[in-house]
């Protein structure tokens, strides 16, 4: 007896995925769409309306400018002549100016790293802040408790060198953590807005500080309100010698940048922050802890906030003043916005502004110049930061990024057209080895059986 073969049936095999190609036009697409061109645009513009706000202000040019129809070319030049100078004198300021008379005025760049130094802590703590979707203002109450709690340790006790700097820092930041975990607790618990807790936070710590300084850290027999120098053990050695203010908080900022960037991107917390500040019902639903991850937000902040306190008046004040915060609080916001609430771009936004503050002395000493147009450029670059459509608009990158985005969308759809082939490709093979399966269990039909069927038919 013939028996039937079955024949097995294959798959229709998909194409295999080409290789994406390399293309520098894809690349420089996505540079120009991205978020670190309008952050440099931004920078640019900002730099172009002080410019103008220089020569506008400045007395040869406005001279120049009475007799502007019949000697057009004198107003220009006096403008021109103004913004170099000014321009001129901000970057060897905050780079290298040779005509000082001292090794330490002349590098002027380690001004700038020093000046640089809290601006990166307390713009880490409002990144932290930001990256979870809180807008921490009180960095600025925050970086006065770690002051007061590193200052009470610094020249409120006498202890071995390391030991005494090490409690200062881990004091201040300790100090930080608690007025940060203030605002983040009520706003895990009640709901109470961040903003306004850490508006409040800023007015209690600046009184709490002025309270402490005319009473239990006053210095003995004076009369200003300020407080005992801090012990040698207690203050950060010099990192290049006397000559320069740059002491080894830079190194220990450096090392909160990378700390903060493993925290955020490596981390099972850093990614539930993130998640938490993308948004955090979607993040709820996921059963993630949003109260306790916007407490632990507020609680990093702070202590990076407390840690930038210490590291001043550890660092290059020595004595602890009303003025410890200066306005490092508030600069440290515009450094984390044009840094993009990343660490390294934190980084890089501090040393931006670190320059602007040690430039802008020299620019008024030596091309008198007020410095107040730095804080203008300052503002100018939150404002333009603010509103990115505004950039791209200048700079007619709204084209490229709509470019991108449409070859996005195509990239997508091939990759889901890919994705439905190989499932019904898979979905095929399935059904084939199942029918496949079902014939093989099925009984072979017995010829003895067959042979006596085929006899009673005959008879």
């Amino acid at each position: 007896m013939s028996e039937t073969v079955m024949t097995p049936q294959v798959a229709p095999e998909t194409a295999p995925k080409a290789p994406k190609e390399f293309s520098w036009h894809k690349v420089f697409q996505q540079i120009v769409a991205g978020p670190v061109l309008v952050s440099f645009f931004a920078v640019v513009v900002a730099l172009v309306i002080g410019a103008l706000l220089i020569a506008v202000t400045d007395e040869q040019v406005a001279r120049a400018a009475g007799y502007f129809f019949s000697r057009p070319g004198d107003t220009f030049a006096a403008a021109f002549k103004a913004i170099g100078n000014a321009y001129g004198a901000l970057f060897q300021g905050a780079t290298y100016y040779p005509s000082a008379r001292t090794i330490g005025g002349q590098l002027a760049f380690m001004e700038t790293l020093t000046q640089a130094t809290p601006l990166i802590l307390a713009g880490l703590s409002v990144a932290v802040a930001f990256r979870a979707g809180l807008f921490n203002i009180g960095a600025q109450g925050q970086i006065i408790l770690g002051a007061i709690f590193g200052g009470a340790v610094g020249f409120g006790t006498n202890l071995p060198p390391v030991i005494h700097l090490l409690l200062v820092i881990i004091a201040g930041a300790l100090g930080g953590a608690i007025w940060g975990g203030i605002a983040g607790l009520l706003k895990a618990r009640t709901g109470a807005h961040e903003v306004i807790v850490t508006i409040m936070l800023n007015y209690i710590a600046v009184s709490l500080l002025a309270y402490m300084l005319n009473n239990p850290f006053k210095a003995e027999g004076g009369v200003e309100p300020i407080s005992e120098p801090m012990g040698p053990n207690a203050m950060f050695p010099a990192l290049f010698g006397s000559e320069f203010r740059l002491n080894w908080s830079f190194v220990l900022a450096i090392l909160a940048v990378i700390g903060t960037a493993w925290f955020l991107n490596r981390s099972t917390y850093g990614f539930e922050l993130r998640a938490i500040g993308t948004n955090p019902h979607a993040a709820r639903t996921a059963g993630m802890n949003v109260p306790l991850g916007f407490t632990l937000a507020m609680v990093i902040a702070g202590a990076l906030a407390g840690v930038a306190g210490a590291s001043q008046l550890a660092g290059t004040e020595s004595r602890l003043t009303g003025g410890i915060a200066g306005s490092i609080g508030f600069d440290a916001i515009t450094v984390a916005l044009l840094g993009r609430s990343k660490p390294w771009g934190t980084f890089f936004a501090a040393l931006l502004f670190g320059a602007f503050k040690a430039g802008g002395q020299t620019m008024e000493v030596q091309a008198g110049v007020s410095s107040d147009i730095v804080l203008v450029v300052q503002s100018l670059i939150v404002l333009f930061i603010a509103a990115p459509p505004l950039i791209r608009g200048l700079f007619g990158m709204n084209r490229a990024a709509r470019k991108q985005a449409r070859r996005l969308a195509v990239e997508r759809a091939d990759e889901a057209e890919s994705q439905a082939a190989t499932v019904a490709a898979d979905s095929a093979l399935a059904t084939t080895e199942a029918a496949q399966a079902a014939d093989t269990a099925a009984p072979a039909p017995d010829p003895h059986t067959n042979n006596r069927s085929g006899k009673e038919a005959g008879k």
